[in-house]
């Protein structure tokens, strides 16, 4: 167990990924799924209110609604969610209006009394950073929410937001959520990393298996052959640097018995600051892998050649 930040959550340290339920898994696959990751010792589930509005037919919060039935039909034991707002079609912004009225409609579908971990999606400059800050501590005063974070914001916004809930004297965010992974380090690495250990912040990646590149399902530069709704994402990183990536991940796991997807994990977990990577799973087969990422510990020479070989430099002029 790990602990998120400054907070009180002990979790497991994986979080299984709820964007894909209500999409690439339905109802019925979605269950089995967050079965075999409580099962397999998994406690921290993270989603959005927005997902997954960008199916044809869906309006966003069907994986709300999906872990919500699953939580009323299994009733699991300390079970950590973790959800967000600012991108729902009907809950757009964080001003704070809609962020109460968001929160509400999250809390309504998970069908809990209290969000555990509340998020800001994506940064929105247009409501002042204070009216934010002030909102999100409301949450928590009120009993809605048990922990704040951020996702997709840059450090100095991250400070700010600190600073001001300081002044405020109300809740400081206790996570961060950037992309981040193997064949996407330096932003992160360089800025967030840094913030994160100054103010005590846990790092709950997502992204954290590059939309399924750092499988090994793509081991060549034609990626963007496969019929996945996530092989044009994963198709950029299958360059020849990307490759001698997976090269790599295949020669550590091997040592292990492990998979290139458990060892990417494994990897990234072993990052200053990361508590919980973030993996989705279309498939119950495919929870296996991502219950052993969170257990495999990497000797230190291992992590180094991942890191160098991973390593990119921007070209200079």
């Amino acid at each position: 167990m790990t602990r998120i930040g400054t907070s009180d959550l002990d979790v497991f340290p994986l979080s299984l990924g709820g964007n894909v339920f209500g999409w690439t898994a339905d109802r019925d696959t979605s269950f089995a799924v967050l079965d075999a990751f409580v099962d397999g010792g998994g406690d921290f589930i993270d989603t959005a209110d927005s997902y997954s509005a960008w199916v044809p037919g869906n309006t966003g919060g069907e994986s709300e609604t999906i872990i919500g039935e699953w939580l009323a039909a299994r009733r699991p034991r300390d079970v950590v969610v973790a959800t967000k707002v600012s991108q729902h079609p009907v809950f757009r912004g964080l001003a704070a209006a809609n962020v109460r009225r968001a929160a509400e409609a999250s809390l309504g579908r998970l069908g809990v009394d209290v969000i555990d971990l509340y998020y800001a999606h994506f940064d929105d400059e247009s409501v002042p950073l204070e009216e934010t800050v002030a909102a999100f501590g409301a949450l928590v005063s009120d009993g809605l929410v048990r922990h704040v974070a951020v996702s997709n914001y840059t450090a100095d916004r991250i400070r700010e937001w600190v600073g001001i809930a300081r002044r405020l004297g109300v809740a400081e965010p206790v996570a961060i959520q950037p992309h981040y992974n193997l064949v996407h380090r330096n932003d992160v690495e360089e800025t967030i990393i840094p913030v994160a250990q100054e103010f005590g912040l846990g790092l709950v990646p997502y992204y954290s298996l590059a939309s399924g590149f750092l499988t090994g399902k793509y081991r060549s530069t034609d990626a963007a052959g496969h019929s996945s709704p996530r092989a044009a994402g994963a198709a950029k990183y299958a360059t020849d640097h990307g490759l001698r990536v997976i090269d790599a991940l295949q020669q550590v796991g091997d040592a292990h018995g492990a998979s290139i997807t458990a060892t990417a994990l494994a990897w990234l977990r072993a990052q200053p600051t990361v508590v919980a990577p973030i993996a989705s799973a279309r498939t119950v087969d495919q929870v296996p892998d991502l219950l052993a990422g969170a257990r495999l510990e990497l000797a230190p020479d291992e992590i180094e050649l991942l890191s160098r070989v991973s390593e990119w430099t921007p070209t200079t002029a």
